[in-house]
């Protein structure tokens, strides 16, 4: 079977290595041609996938061959590449966060929509067998009515600083559209949206600890209200030394907590749900959101993909949270209605 082509466009984001290891470690894709817009960025990469470096991102363009696109890119480029890939007909991997806030990230959905193009971001959380779990018994009304849901997704990056010197723009507002709090935020908000529906109105109270990075942002809490009435509560940062309890959730029947990955569970609809022990039956973990986009665009039929106009409304929800943080209010996301 031939290899489907691909291109590498930007490659800022610090999970590029990583992406970068998954292609070379495939044979149904290839990367043919990598821009950056920094040349010694794009070279680097360019070597390290046996692949050329492009003159200018209009030379992927253009490139009849290269069927989708891998964009890396800092997040205030991400808007003028996925326009420009969509109006090639490239299918495109954006990572997260889609846009800055909600007005450019809507507009890229419309883009990418418009064109019919495969879309896919980063969301890998959605694979997790714990969340996939905890998703399936909600639907199945194992919790009855979900009250509170908790998230927190925090590591130790500004403590160690993981940034410095390759990933710094990371740790600017103006070129990522968030700190600490958005980057590791958004993960944990595409669960609660993904497990709840939409957010209703959200604040939050959003930080610095060590100053590492300027007035960056290091560490944060939202307040979720969501419509089906149930209230959410959202930590997420750089200067956390552990996390090991990433998800609570509970209703009016049922309980769950997520520890390290195992799934505690209390329910009344469920036999032998009595959160005493891990709950064993799990299912299966996807493969990783970039893996899956992989696939798609390999030819794989019926990949779960995140919806464009997803992203979207997360980029929506985090803006309006960093809203609420500024002013000490709450703050109704501005969501674009179909």
């Amino acid at each position: 079977m031939q290899a489907t082509t691909l291109a590498l466009v930007g490659g800022a984001h610090i999970h590029t290595p990583g992406f970068v290891k998954r292609l070379q470690a495939r044979s149904d894709v290839r990367v043919r041609k990598v821009w950056d817009h920094e040349p010694a960025r794009a070279q680097h990469w360019a070597t390290e996938l046996g692949a050329e470096t492009a003159a200018s991102a209009d030379a992927i363009w253009g490139d009849a061959e290269i069927a989708a696109v891998i964009i890396c890119s800092e997040t205030d480029r991400h808007e003028s590449l996925t326009k420009a890939a969509a109006q090639a007909g490239k299918h495109m991997f954006v990572e997260k966060p889609l846009g800055l806030g909600g007005a450019d990230a809507y507009r890229m959905a419309r883009t990418i929509d418009e064109a019919g193009v495969l879309f896919q971001t980063g969301y890998f959380q959605r694979g997790l067998p714990a969340h996939q779990f905890i998703r399936q018994q909600i639907h199945q009304g194992a919790f009855g009515q979900v009250t509170r849901l908790r998230m927190s997704n925090c590591h130790a990056a500004a403590l160690e600083d993981w940034f410095t010197p390759e990933w710094t723009w990371m740790t600017d507002p103006a070129q990522a559209g968030s700190g600490a709090f958005g980057d590791l935020g958004t993960h944990a908000l595409d669960i609660m949206m993904w497990l709840l529906g939409p957010a209703r109105r959200v604040t939050g109270s959003i930080h610095t600890a060590l100053g590492r990075y300027g007035d960056c942002d290091e560490y944060g809490e939202a307040l979720i209200e969501f419509d089906n009435g149930a209230v959410g509560s959202l930590a997420a940062g750089w200067v956390d030394v552990a996390n090991p309890i990433t998800l609570v959730i509970s209703g009016t029947e049922g309980f769950a907590y997520v520890r390290r990955g195992e799934v505690f569970f209390t329910s009344k609809a469920v036999d032998g749900a009595d959160g005493e022990s891990p709950w064993r039956e799990l299912p299966a973990a996807w493969p990783h959101a970039f893996e899956l986009f992989l696939d798609a665009v390999a030819g794989t039929q019926d990949v779960a993909l995140v919806a464009a106009r997803e992203a979207a409304d997360r980029s929506a929800a985090m803006e309006a949270i960093y809203q609420g943080a500024r002013a000490g209010a709450w703050i109704e996301p501005q969501y674009e209605i179909n």
